[in-house]
């Protein structure tokens, strides 16, 4: 086979227009070639995928069709720093991607030469953040973030390539059979553990990748692959060293927990900053810190040392104090705060109850041909959208939560029936008949199901309205980790504030 840059003679054509040129780059999951698009006379970038497996092989059938679905679904995303995806040909039962020709090295190559300063680096970050953003808002995760998929083109363009093994979010996996897609040491650490892949991580790959372009190496590159896992998974990244004003938002962006990241607007504000050399925004996570999705019993009972009472009486003399100790008035202000957050979350408790509300930002989301509004904290992004006859679903998500609301036009069975439908082949379901906003028929599900051995919980409400629409509000969350009780307080806010049409 031809090396990488080496010329192709009388070059193959494929899907009838792309004349093969040139192989400019491999990797495990296909060839890049340069290419020549006869019908509009311009040079494109053409990737061959690899599959494993025989194409007589249903599980290669399966895994082909799924590849041609993310790559016309990757076409969506409309960004300047996302390379732009012309077209998708079936070629030896294969999807073959056709993508603008991106003229430049890779981030990969660059940084072969070295390091980068944190200015340079930010402004590579921020590129790529956009094209993520842009590809979260059409609910596709990249799932391969690295150096060698970032592209620096002429007049300072990134571009960030690959997209099409991207992960529609709320379907399984490219890889169902427990292969991962992506580079090892770039791999956050929930799709190591088989919890699935969000934007959140995403942007843990980004905070990889820009450790790895000032400090010249990422943070879990080890000599083995089971090192690199076990590095991912539970040991701690050094500190970096050569980051400057990026070092603290890198180190957050590679917490452990998805749900302790900065979201993407934290990031591209550091990011900016830095790129610009202006002073970095102050983090917002003093108030984030109590959870907002908490529930107020849990928020009330945080514990605070307060002074005890001094007693009336004393049967042994008390021992003097050492006159040296310096963190008394230290102490005594912590005391004195710890008190006034405790009455704070009381009386916010308290309002809560008697006005209906927290204070929590929660915000109004209603979808063009949806009735129905739902509301959720600011934090949660629009990640899919779905349209069949009849019916409609948006899905939001924040780190490892996602709420899903779904309208169908027409009622064509009962709640209970649905409740059913959404129960079966999971544990222990448990379904409960209520009432909401005047509608009797209503019921809560809550039901418990497996997926690659790890317990996720889904709970929901579906009502029927009296003009026989009926809804159905969903939250997912994994079970038995702190994103379960968060998803519950989420579901209970999310369903008290649900507002319907009324008839």
């Amino acid at each position: 086979m031809s090396e990488v840059g080496e010329q192709v003679r009388d070059g193959r054509l494929v899907g009838g227009r792309y004349r093969l040129l040139e192989r400019i780059g491999s990797g495990g999951m296909g060839t890049v070639w340069r290419a020549f698009d006869e019908l509009v006379d311009r040079e494109v970038a053409v990737k061959q995928p690899r599959l494993p497996g025989d194409p007589e092989d249903e599980e290669f059938q399966r895994a082909a069709h799924r590849l041609y679905r993310e790559a016309r679904a990757a076409a969506r995303v409309d960004h300047p720093s996302a390379v732009a995806i012309h077209d998708v040909v079936i070629e030896e039962e294969l999807p073959w991607i056709v993508m603008e020709l991106v003229r430049g090295e890779s981030l990969h190559e660059l940084l072969k030469r070295g390091r980068l300063a944190p200015a340079e680096s930010a402004r590579i970050g921020r590129a790529v953040l956009g094209a993520l953003s842009a590809a979260h808002a059409v609910g596709i995760v990249h799932r391969d973030v690295k150096p060698a998929n970032v592209l620096l083109g002429p007049h300072d363009r990134v571009v960030l390539t690959d997209f099409g093994i991207a992960h529609i979010q709320g379907e399984e996996s490219l890889t169902a059979s427990g292969e991962f897609v992506g580079s090892l040491e770039f791999i956050a650490p929930e799709r190591m553990s088989g919890t699935g892949a969000g934007p959140a991580s995403d942007l843990w790959s980004l905070g990889v990748l820009l450790y790895a372009a000032v400090e010249g190496a990422s943070p879990f590159r080890r000599t083995t692959v089971e090192s690199t896992l076990g590095a991912i998974l539970s040991g701690e990244p050094p500190e970096p060293t050569r980051a400057g004003p990026l070092g603290p938002l890198i180190v957050r962006m590679l917490a452990r927990d998805p749900e302790e990241r900065p979201g993407a607007e934290e990031v591209g504000a550091v990011l900016e900053a830095v790129a610009a050399g202006k002073d970095i925004p102050e983090p917002a996570v003093a108030v984030q810190d109590a959870e907002p999705d908490a529930e107020p019993e849990e928020a009330a009972t945080v514990p605070v040392a307060v002074p005890e009472p001094e007693p009336e009486a004393e049967s042994e003399p008390r021992p003097k104090p050492d006159p040296k100790p310096k963190s008394r008035p230290r102490r005594t202000l912590l005391i004195t705060l710890g008190v006034l957050l405790v009455a704070g979350l009381v009386l916010g408790t308290v309002l809560e109850r008697v006005l209906g509300k927290d204070s929590d930002s929660w915000t109004a989301h209603q979808r063009d041909g949806m009735n129905a509004v739902l509301f959720l904290p600011s934090q949660y992004r629009l990640q899919e959208t779905q349209a069949a006859a009849g019916s409609r679903t948006v899905t939001y998500g924040a780190g490892a939560l996602r709420v899903r609301l779904t309208e169908w036009d027409k009622a064509t069975d009962s709640p209970l029936a649905e409740a059913h439908a959404l129960g079966r082949g999971t544990a222990n379901p448990q379904y409960t008949r209520t009432s909401f906003r005047g509608n009797k028929d209503a019921v809560l599900a809550d039901t418990t199901y497996g997926q690659s051995g790890v317990p996720t919980r889904a709970m929901a409400l579906i009502v029927r309205t009296a003009d026989h629409r009926m809804y159905e509000l969903r939250v997912d969350m994994l079970k038995g980790i702190p994103a379960e009780k968060k998803g519950t307080a989420l579901f209970k806010g999310a369903r008290a504030r649900l507002t319907l049409p009324e008839k």
